[in-house]
């Protein structure tokens, strides 16, 4: 096996929220870059690093309710526009919030 497949393995195995790729989406569509909505995040009271938002949109990182009306109220957008429509990998979410 490749390091490429081993990498792609492991993230998909770690898995922690379905939000992420939306949140890209909303910030790449809002012409913002991870570093400028970061500083619109920490501007609205929330200390969030860019690497920090790298985690959430890689899926890393879980994000709980007020860190997602949070990134809904600066993105300009509705709580359900955060949440696909179709999650990917909702089975291996649940699984890594068991605790």
């Amino acid at each position: 096996m490749n390091a490429d497949c081993s990498n792609n393995g492991a993230m998909a195995a770690s898995t922690q929220n379905l939000v992420g790729l939306q949140i890209r989406r909303l910030r790449v569509g809002a012409g913002l870059s991870q570093e400028a909505l970061a500083a619109k995040l920490q501007l609205a009271g929330w200390d969030l690093s860019r690497a920090g938002l790298s985690k959430i949109e890689s899926g890393l990182r879980r994000v709980n309710d007020a860190e997602l009306w949070m990134l809904a109220k600066v993105l300009a957008c509705s709580l359900l526009d955060l949440i696909p429509a179709r999650p990917k990998g909702l089975a291996r979410v649940l699984r890594q919030g068991r605790g």
